[in-house]
């Protein structure tokens, strides 16, 4: 009888070490949000003391402002939200407290009433529906944030739930269905609610409930992706016609979103512009991809991310865009003629790039 059960203990441990995806020790730090924390991204701890309680006292006064303006379970959001639409934008700039931020996601988006409109239709979808892209979903989830400690284990609730969220969207959107980056999309939901809560979310953003639908990020040839490249690089030939002008000359074709990550990409582009305009093909790719930790501080991004006026000039450029270079004027100027769109290969190439490394990441 010991040594069976010796054998059954030792079964276990076998299956839970089968049942762990290899990655770092789990002694390793992890940051706030979960991921495993790199030796260059460990700050020192003397800083880290002098600022701690600074900056708590300051989040517990933002978190106060926020629970008084969206109310128990946001009961109270959608009144201070007619009322004062300006104090709410601006709060969001300012950032949501991390806490709350599951629910006022749910708020801004509509998901919230997307859920309560649809009682038992998430659980239909993952109990009773079968999909057609379930095993390219279990194949690509355990690619889904490796290095954060809610879906490292194979099989895990972080595992199980993504893919439940994304074989029900498949169900849900079949025209869509599923496509690889959506679950880093899902992933991060997932960080914030729950299950049921993170599938109405994604439903709301990609079909959008309350925003313009995303959808067009993940259906085939890509067109909401084909846009926001073309748009992007329009942008950064007006605001910053030196380094867009570079970027031609080295093929390089920065790849973004909707108006408020056009922002952030200006910015980003702004605050690196004296060295980006120097570098060759190479050395411009690498630094696209790792920009310096004092261009990610929010504290300075975001301020200078305002500063530009985007929402008029986005709608030109979506007209145009969706006009086509083969209906307009053959007498355009040579102002207008430097704004065309990259050269489909250039393009392909770009598109390709999104593609590949279409990955919500934490920062």
């Amino acid at each position: 009888m010991a040594k069976a059960s010796q054998s059954t203990s030792e079964m276990d441990k076998k299956k839970a070490i089968d049942d762990t995806e290899p990655g770092p020790a789990p002694t390793r730090a992890v940051d706030r949000f979960g991921f495993i924390k790199t030796e260059q991204s460990s700050s020192p701890e003397g800083a880290s003391k002098s600022r701690s309680t600074q900056e708590r006292q300051r989040e517990e006064r933002k978190i106060r402002k926020w629970r008084k303006m969206i109310g128990v379970g946001g009961s109270d959001w959608k009144q201070y939200v007619r009322r004062n639409p300006h104090v709410v934008k601006r709060r969001i700039r300012k950032g949501i407290p991390d806490c709350l931020r599951g629910l006022v996601w749910q708020l801004i988006s509509g998901s919230r009433d997307l859920l309560l409109m649809n009682p038992g239709v998430y659980e239909t979808l993952v109990i009773y529906e079968t999909s057609a892209s379930e095993l390219e979903i279990i194949r690509d989830i355990s690619r889904t944030f490796p290095s954060h400690i809610f879906f490292q284990q194979r099989h895990g609730p972080g595992q199980r739930s993504l893919y439940n969220i994304l074989k029900a969207y498949s169900v849900y959107d079949r025209d869509v269905g599923y496509v690889q980056g959506m679950g880093f999309l899902a992933g991060l939901l997932l960080l914030y609610m729950s299950e049921e809560d993170a599938f109405w979310l994604l439903v709301a953003l990609l079909k959008g409930a309350v925003h313009a639908p995303m959808e067009g990020l993940y259906q085939a040839g890509l067109p909401l992706v084909q846009q926001y490249l073309c748009q992007f690089e329009k942008l950064v030939l007006e605001y910053m016609p030196k380094l867009g002008q570079h970027f031609i000359e080295e093929m390089i074709n920065p790849s973004i979103g909707i108006k408020v990550v056009f922002q952030v990409g200006l910015a980003l582009l702004r605050f690196c512009h004296d060295d980006l305009v120097k570098l060759p093909f190479e050395k411009l790719l690498h630094s696209l991809r790792n920009f310096p930790e004092e261009a990610t501080d929010p504290d300075v991004l975001l301020p200078l991310a305002f500063t530009f006026k985007v929402s008029s000039r986005l709608a030109e450029l979506d007209k145009e865009y969706r006009k086509g270079p083969e209906e307009e004027d053959s007498n355009e100027s040579s102002t207008s003629k430097r704004f065309q769109p990259l050269t489909s290969k250039t393009m392909a190439r770009a598109i390709s790039r999104v593609v590949s490394n279409a990955t919500f990441d934490k920062k």
